[in-house]
């Protein structure tokens, strides 16, 4: 059965790599308004004046009503968007084998009749809402559509979210996917990951590394290893994280003998 439920969002509250394209599939990035990543301590009002354009202004562009300000790692459009955000949704579906590539050989350790797509609206690098989807352990599966609640209130961007070849046609490598599910060991080690339980969840991985002494992940771009600044898609203590542990996840980028800024997971593991 298909569990369904819909949220209207009042919308409360709510630059980084641009992926390469497919060919013949242009990035919309040409389109996208000026935007601007937030920061601690600021205010629809300082920013507006920042910018030169009216609180009211700010506030529509970004469906931001009265008394709410926005949020520590939120992207707020400095123009009108191309199209308005639509409402918040999500559901849940239960998966198939072929859907996660089930191989009883690989010894998988939570079968797929214990995990559950999770559909939510999420918004893209670009400030399009589309609905994606993630697989996770049935146990966290509601506590998984809240986040991305929370994330979408904030205007959080995320960079894409399954299906790719309908949301993001014009990213090519897909390691830059908000993920879940994946049967496999933690990168560099022999050790089962805690995404092999479902148990786990990775926020764009280009703009959250993750780093262990001199082991740093392929492909990983240095100015993102500086956590001081604010670029979209990149996530904070202060910000989006909270996302995730007021709803019950531990953040990898709190870890002592690694730091995994993109990691969330309910075990803290």
């Amino acid at each position: 059965m298909k569990k369904f439920f819909a949220f209207l969002a009042v919308l409360a509250l709510p630059f980084g790599i641009a992926a390469p394209a497919r060919a013949g599939t242009a990035s919309p990035a040409a389109a996208t308004p000026p935007y601007h990543v937030v920061r601690p301590g600021e205010t629809i009002k300082k920013i507006a004046d920042f910018y030169g354009i009216t609180p009211k202004q700010l506030r529509a562009w970004n469906a931001i009503v009265k008394p709410n300000q926005p949020s520590v790692d939120g992207v707020l459009n400095l123009a009108k968007p191309l199209s308005p955000l639509t409402g918040w949704r999500s559901w849940i579906e239960n998966v198939t084998p072929g859907q996660v590539n089930w191989d009883p050989a690989k010894n998988c350790p939570v079968p797929p009749e214990d995990l559950r797509k999770v559909w939510v609206t999420y918004i893209d690098f670009y400030g399009v809402a589309h609905p994606g989807s993630i697989v996770v352990n049935k146990a966290i599966a509601a506590r998984t559509q809240s986040v991305f609640l929370s994330l979408y209130r904030m205007r959080f961007r995320i960079q894409g979210m399954s299906p790719m070849t309908v949301n993001a046609p014009y990213i090519t490598d897909y390691g830059t996917v908000t993920a879940g599910y994946s049967c496999r060991l933690i990168a560099g080690t022999k050790t089962v990951s805690q995404h092999a339980y479902g148990l786990a969840i990775d926020v764009n991985p280009v703009q959250n590394p993750m780093y262990r002494g001199t082991y740093v992940e392929s492909g990983t771009e240095v100015t993102f290893m500086t956590r001081w600044a604010y670029r979209r898609g990149m996530m904070h203590a202060a910000g989006a994280v909270r996302a995730f542990t007021t709803n019950g996840f531990h953040w990898g980028g709190r870890w002592h003998t690694l730091k995994d800024y993109m990691h969330f997971s309910p075990t803290n593991k």
